[in-house]
């Protein structure tokens, strides 16, 4: 059976997840801080794995060359010829990787804004009374400076404060996403605005987590809600959208 793959929108591939850290922090493609971006590479692989998702195999393919790249620069430098720094360089095959997925993804990016001038979009809705047209400039501003990756923090946050459940018997799970989003809406009352980890550290085991925030991912898709970061990873703000 074909290994089920996870995909969010920032982090496709291993490439992707890389240049992703090289444009978050600014870092300079052809000169990378290895150690650092290893790091972070290997911080976001425990963090997937914390979400019990099943990681492709190139993800772990790129954490071993990240991390042979690190241990081939820790090795005291021969004298080298004139000209030949950029050859022995150990990041140099991976800066080519790079670019050259950068150039591709960019070409990827232009094709897709053609073909979408060209046909209508049609969106699936999770909740049957949120039918409504959608207007394209509401849809950039559902996230305000906030990626998937804030999410997760945000999420393995409160995943750590839930303590872990042995259950020995088969049960249905008493949550759905719709229950959950409904109740991620009546929150609001007559406020505007909540914390994000508000509601999740309300649950009472690790599932009841899962379940509100991917409500929670179904809501800001379907622009019911709109989220915002103020701050550190504590202060991932929602609002209900107008």
């Amino acid at each position: 059976m074909k290994p089920f793959n996870v995909k969010v929108p920032n982090f496709e591939g291993p490439l992707d997840l890389l240049l992703f850290f090289i444009r978050r922090d600014e870092l300079d493609i052809y000169d990378i801080p290895i150690a650092y971006i290893t790091k972070e590479f290997l911080n976001y692989i425990h963090l997937m794995q914390m979400l019990d998702l099943e990681l492709a195999g190139e993800f772990l393919v790129m954490a071993t060359m990240l991390m042979q790249i690190k241990a081939r620069m820790l090795l005291p430098k021969q004298p080298l010829e004139e000209g030949l720094e950029d050859e022995l360089d150990p990041r140099a095959e991976l800066t080519k990787r790079l670019l050259e997925y950068k150039r591709f993804k960019e070409t990827a990016s232009e094709l897709q804004g053609m073909e979408l001038e060209q046909r209508q979009r049609y969106y699936r809705e999770l909740f049957k009374h949120d039918i409504r047209k959608r207007d394209p400039q509401e849809e950039e501003n559902v996230l305000h400076d906030v990626t998937i990756y804030h999410l997760i923090k945000a999420f393995q946050k409160a995943l750590t404060n839930i303590p872990k459940k042995v259950y020995h018997e088969v049960r249905r799970i008493p949550y759905t996403i719709e229950g959950q989003g409904a109740r991620i809406m009546e929150r609001f009352g007559s406020r505007k605005q909540y914390n994000f980890l508000e509601i999740l550290t309300e649950a009472e085991e690790r599932i009841q987590v899962v379940v509100t925030f991917i409500a929670l991912l179904e809501l800001i898709r379907s622009q019911r809600v709109r989220i915002e970061m103020q701050g550190d990873f504590n202060d991932i703000l929602i609002h209900q959208a107008a």
